[in-house]
């Protein structure tokens, strides 16, 4: 099961409530979109649910999380680094597995970076860097897919490429999305955050861009 039920989430930073107490129960099968302004609390309420559920999902952080001395392939490839034994992954860093190679390259090819892959992530664009995070993402195969504002360094084409790759790869999603015209395209559902709230929670479907911009 994809599907998740959090009650009583709270963060405080600073001695100061950012977050909660908010509840959200998300079944399998829905694709989230958390909307609202920068410091609404979006990252913070990922951050949560993601320590809730833990294994069980594939995480694109806002900060991507790449290792900058390791090549494109073992920054992907670490996305399964729990799914294998030590020895196996000791081997890896040093002689990666041929059909490791082709599961990364063939994820790296949909993404448009089949040329970087054994480039090291400390060269790369922030799109690209973005789009490397996504293809670890992806290489984890969880059923449930976090992700923070995962498109925000690509152009519009590739924006859309990623978001219906996203869209057809995890059953289940909670993405933190800034562009609105993307969250009601790609997700089935639209969760507001305002001051570390839940301020709108309603179908995509019933809503336009004018009933999500006052959150902004």
């Amino acid at each position: 099961m994809s599907g998740f039920d959090l009650t009583g989430l709270t963060a405080s930073f600073g001695g100061e409530r950012v977050i909660g107490p908010l509840s959200l129960h998300v079944q399998e099968g829905e694709r989230v979109a958390l909307v609202g302004r920068s410091g609404a609390g979006k990252s913070t309420l990922i951050s949560l649910i993601h320590q809730q559920v833990g294994r069980q999902s594939s995480l694109v952080p806002q900060n991507l999380g790449l290792v900058e001395a390791l090549p494109v392939f073992h920054n992907v490839y670490m996305g399964q680094l729990d799914a294998n034994a030590t020895w196996y992954n000791i081997v890896s860093l040093i002689r990666p597995f041929a059909r490791d190679t082709r599961a990364v390259k063939t994820l790296l090819d949909e993404l448009t970076l089949p040329e970087k892959v054994w480039v090291p992530a400390a060269s790369l664009s922030g799109g690209q860097r973005q789009r490397v995070a996504i293809a670890r993402a992806l290489y984890r195969n969880s059923e449930l897919l976090l992700a923070d504002e995962p498109v925000s360094a690509l152009d519009g084409p590739m924006a859309h490429l990623v978001m219906k790759l996203l869209s057809e790869r995890f059953r289940t999603s909670v993405v933190a999305l800034h562009d609105v015209e993307l969250a009601l395209a790609y997700c089935t559902r639209i969760v507001g955050i305002q001051d570390g709230q839940v301020a709108l929670d309603e179908p995509s479907e019933k809503l336009t861009p004018a009933d999500i911009t006052p959150l902004y």
